[in-house]
């Protein structure tokens, strides 16, 4: 009986569209569906081609090098892999992230930072305390990966990768190169 006496009445309609609003907006902003979804990518080690051969032949591709490497701590979101940082035979530098398993979420991004890694809460917010570099979104939740280094990038202070959730400013995991 209520609830007919308050459809009735403009002011019942506003508080229901102003409900509806609300509700849609907490739908874009928190997209809980992902907590139910997965994107698993695998993409292979990254090489680079040789240089071709006195003779013309075709250029062998040579493995990358490791320059460093370091293992995913859980933040805000269970998170667990390795990140590992090579150098190509062209001089390139790429980040490959494997064996990666974390929640999918929204707006995740691969950023290098150079704040340390903090384990529990108090790794959650700091590494967007001082300089960072985004290398793009989060190809996948789950899987293997790998990332473009801009050739500027000074891997010397940078030394932390994580996977941040830029809408939250929040870090789902990080990992500390070394």
């Amino acid at each position: 009986m209520r609830i007919k006496r308050l459809l009735r009445h403009p002011v019942g309609w506003v508080v229901l569209g102003a409900g509806a609003v609300a509700f849609a907006v907490a739908l874009y902003l928190f997209q809980p569906w992902r907590l139910f979804t997965t994107v698993e990518v695998n993409e292979a080690v990254p090489v680079a081609a040789g240089t071709p051969s006195a003779s013309g032949a075709p250029a062998r591709e040579a493995a990358a090098k490791e320059l460093a490497a370091g293992t995913f701590v859980s933040h805000e979101h269970d998170t667990s892999g390795k990140a590992r940082l090579l150098e190509l035979a062209d001089g390139s530098r790429v980040l490959r992230i494997e064996d990666l398993d974390t929640s999918d979420g929204p707006d995740l991004r691969v950023w290098l930072s150079d704040q340390p890694v903090k384990e529990g809460k108090e790794g959650w917010f700091n590494l967007d305390d001082g300089k960072h570099l985004e290398l793009g979104e989060l190809k996948g939740n789950r899987g293997n990966a790998n990332y473009a280094v801009p050739a500027g990038a000074d891997l010397d202070k940078l030394k932390t990768v994580t996977i941040w959730c830029k809408r939250f400013s929040v870090s789902f995991g990080a990992a500390s190169l070394a």
